[in-house]
């Protein structure tokens, strides 16, 4: 249990972030949601012989933001500036086919980024691409913000019927909840969250830093909760084995609703390292332990 008054009203502060970031829909059953997926939809064609991306799903999943299943397994990465180079022809043909899919099951304005292994889906204001930041990535798709543009993740190697495929779900999903389940107020109320924490809780999302960082991180994540780094990681991403689904899948919620994009592979919790925003490591592994630490006394863990 919570021992002090200051542990209390910042767990209840944490909490309220949590409802303020969730969908109306999940706002009073979020703890009752289980990360069962309900299968792949699959492709349909049009009179054209391309896939008709907009008329795919009748439903989705529950976001992952919410404890639903992530989209992904593993986390989808942009390609290398290497490996579009080599291939250039095949990843313009990637790109303008997730453009064409984004603008299908959007319908808002996407085109091919000039920042290699992106494309730019320009959203209806900047909190919705905010909210879009933090969702995305727990589907275990990259995600990357620039005001109101969003940006997702190309490759030469992208398939049709899967990275392509997972990119155009994944923001099909996340956007579903956003403009069908999140009422005008609640995005005012979301908006008006990150400029809050913007002020006292800076934003830190995975960026520059490599292996040396990497294990800093991780070191100082075991010395503060005892968690164990691991073994595969990510560009930009830390992972540490939590004790259960149901832990990572808390730690997960409250260190996005504490301003740190994160996201889970099973029992793995990923957590951004980034040289630039979080040197060293000391804001993503302090808020890693006073949520580790609200987890045990609440029994999660």
């Amino acid at each position: 249990m919570i021992h002090t008054a200051d542990e209390q009203t910042a767990l209840a502060a944490l909490e309220e972030r949590i409802k303020t970031l969730l969908p109306n829909t999940y706002q009073e059953c979020y703890e009752e949601v289980q990360p069962v997926s309900m299968g792949s939809a699959k492709l349909k064609y049009g009179p054209d012989g391309k896939v008709a991306w907009n008329e795919i799903w009748g439903s989705f999943c529950d976001l992952a933001m919410a404890g639903g299943p992530p989209h992904k397994g593993t986390l989808l990465e942009p390609g290398t500036a290497e490996a579009i180079e080599a291939e250039p022809e095949k990843y313009g043909d990637a790109a303008e086919e997730i453009c064409r899919g984004l603008r299908l099951v959007t319908s808002l304005a996407a085109e091919v980024s000039e920042r290699l292994g992106w494309a730019r889906l320009t959203c209806e204001d900047e909190k919705m691409a905010a909210w879009l930041l933090r969702a995305i990535p727990m589907e275990n798709v990259s995600a990357r913000a620039e005001g109101r543009d969003l940006l997702l993740p190309v490759g030469p190697a992208y398939r049709v019927e899967k990275e392509i495929k997972n990119v155009i779900t994944s923001t099909a999903k996340t956007c579903h909840y956003w403009v069908e389940h999140t009422w005008p107020a609640q995005a005012r109320a979301i908006g008006a969250l990150f400029d809050t924490m913007a002020e006292t809780l800076p934003l830190v999302e995975p960026g520059a830093g490599g292996e040396a960082e990497r294990m800093a991180l991780g070191a100082r994540i075991g010395a503060l909760t005892g968690l164990k780094a691991t073994a595969h990681g990510y560009r930009g991403w830390l992972g540490v084995e939590c004790p259960t689904v149901a832990a990572a899948v808390w730690m997960m919620r409250a260190l996005v609703a504490s301003n740190v994009l994160a996201r889970r592979e099973g029992t793995a919790l990923f957590v951004p390292i980034h040289a630039g925003t979080d040197p060293g490591g000391g804001i993503v592994a302090g808020r890693v332990a006073q949520i580790y630490g609200f987890a045990a006394r609440l029994g999660r863990v």
